[in-house]
């Protein structure tokens, strides 16, 4: 009788039967595992993918950047959404559309269409991951509460991380296109499931008349905008670009509308009130810097492997798959221990870990592979849920109701904009740095040339066994010096980048002794 589905049932998700509990939590876990899996499943296939729709390289990054606006500009708008909807029809619709629009992103003729179906695939998913926190805090309390930023905080960096992993195997085994229906079946359980047993809250219909349409416009423009200049910046040098400057300059104007609209709006979008939580301020914080060095880590590996190493899809998503091992162990550890260690403690400890873990990859060279990423990879898992589950812990406990829904989208929000930030910083470090590092190369080649000529003779001289042309066997040793100094310079400025961002951790400990215990 408990598991019946009444009126009242509906108002008291905190009074089902823990059976029933963790269905539903369960259900929108996968749901936002869905989600978030989807950002970095096409990493290691860009190149397939731009392949099969004949993009050109400045193209094809949008089929991840338009992803991650539509996420961005989503997951603030949710908790709104949440509450004139309902959990239940939102997270459902939600599934539904991700579903569709995966099969659009599969079907895609041309990389215009495959750009609008991600953009669609993002806005839909972004719906599916603040919600689930909420719904999460919600409904369990005491020791099972404390497991929820655990699990949660599991999903947060397992998909992301396990995302290159799923997409190399799947277009090594079959085709780039079913890295994105493979989201059909599951997607289909996870909305089905939705509208089954997801029966926490009721929906005010009546919210949807009194949108203030100014400033979810705002919002959107603001955030959309800012991903832009983050992403098209480092390629595009940045402010000296007229575009980046107009983007820019929409998304400040955007943003100082959107906080008048917060303050003095009768019916905001977004509630900003969870900022005067001091506690929940340093979270963000917290979630903001381990968004940068999360998504940026998992996206220089990647990169590293496949422009040094010339690694394919398959061999770049099997030597990233350690670090969700070891995310999956400090998960148990994490969970046992967020409610006997200070809080403050467990983040101190996983974030100089993970700063030591970048720092295991500050000694990179050309020759790394699998083997030499092992153990920096182990030991970034390890600890990157000792940042994430007492972040989440902190950030959400203290609210209830209607303010636990924004908080939850506010937090979240701060994650994906650490990561936007953090690739697009990366980006530029790396181009900026490898220049710097080349034209050093290029000083000492001047300074010794002999040598160099030497080696180039060396190697034309090997060459010459395999052409008879001595003019063609000189050029091709000067193209493989050429090919190797550049190796080299990309090579030290990953050492540079890695070395920043384990300093950056490190820095982050200032603000964990001014968090409230």
């Amino acid at each position: 009788m408990s598991a019946t589905l009444t009126p009242a049932a509906t108002l008291s998700p905190a009074d089902y039967p823990t059976s029933r509990k963790f269905l539903i939590f369960s259900i929108m876990a996968f749901g936002m595992f869905l989600a978030l899996i989807d950002i970095q499943i096409v990493a290691a296939s860009l190149n397939d993918v731009q392949a099969g729709l004949s993009a050109g390289p400045d193209e094809i990054s949008w089929v991840q950047t338009s992803y991650l606006i539509a996420e961005l500009v989503m997951i603030p708008f949710s908790a709104f959404l949440t509450q004139a909807l309902s959990t239940r029809w939102l997270f459902s619709a939600s599934a539904a559309l991700f579903t569709l629009s995966s099969i659009g992103c599969g079907l895609s003729w041309n990389i215009e269409s495959m750009i609008f179906f991600r953009a669609l695939q993002g806005f839909t998913g972004g719906a599916m991951v603040p919600t689930v926190f909420a719904t999460g805090f919600a409904m369990f309390q005491g020791k099972q509460q404390a497991l929820i930023p655990a699990i949660l905080g599991m999903v947060s960096v397992l998909a992301p991380t396990l995302g290159p992993t799923v997409g190399g195997v799947v277009t090594q085994l079959l085709d780039w296109r079913w890295i994105f229906f493979i989201n059909i079946l599951p997607g289909i359980l996870v909305a089905t499931g939705a509208v089954l047993f997801i029966h926490v809250d009721k929906a005010d219909f009546s919210m949807l008349k009194r949108i203030d349409w100014v400033h979810l416009l705002s919002m959107a423009i603001a955030l959309g905008c800012l991903e832009y200049v983050l992403e098209e910046g480092p390629r595009k040098n940045w402010f000296s670009d007229p575009q980046i400057q107009i983007s820019a300059w929409f998304s400040l104007v955007a943003f100082v509308l959107f906080l008048e609209r917060s303050f003095y709006s009768k019916n905001p979008i977004v509630r900003l009130t969870p900022f005067r939580d001091p506690t929940f301020t340093f979270a963000c914080l917290f979630n903001l810097v381990v968004g940068f060095g999360l998504y940026a880590s998992t996206y220089l590996t990647p990169v590293f492997l496949g422009r040094i190493r010339d690694f394919n899809s398959l061999e770049i998503g099997t030597t990233v798959f350690v670090v969700g091992v070891g995310q999956f162990f400090s998960t148990i550890l994490a969970a046992r221990l967020i409610g006997r260690v200070d809080r403050r403690l467990l983040i101190a400890v996983g974030l100089s870990g993970f700063a030591l873990s970048l720092w295991l990859t500050t000694t990179v060279t050309p020759f790394w592979g699998s083997d030499q990423f092992f153990w920096p990879q182990v030991v970034r898992g390890l600890f990157i849920m000792l940042c994430i589950v007492p972040s989440v812990n902190m950030a959400l406990t203290a609210f209830q109701g209607s303010e636990l829904r924004y908080a939850s989208g506010l937090f979240n929000l701060m994650r994906n904009l650490g990561g936007a930030i953090g690739i697009a910083t990366v980006n530029t470090w790396l181009q900026d740095w490898t220049q710097v590092h080349a034209a050093r190369f290029g000083e000492s080649l001047g300074q010794y040339g002999d040598t160099a000529q030497e080696v180039i003779g060396s190697l034309a001289q090997r060459i010459s066994h395999l052409t008879p042309d001595t003019a063609q066997a000189l050029l091709m040793a000067k193209g493989m010096f050429g090919a190797r100094v550049a190796a080299q310079s990309l090579t030290l400025a990953f050492n540079d980048i890695f070395q920043v961002m384990a300093w950056m951790f490190v820095a982050a400990l200032i603000m964990v002794p001014f968090c409230r215990k």
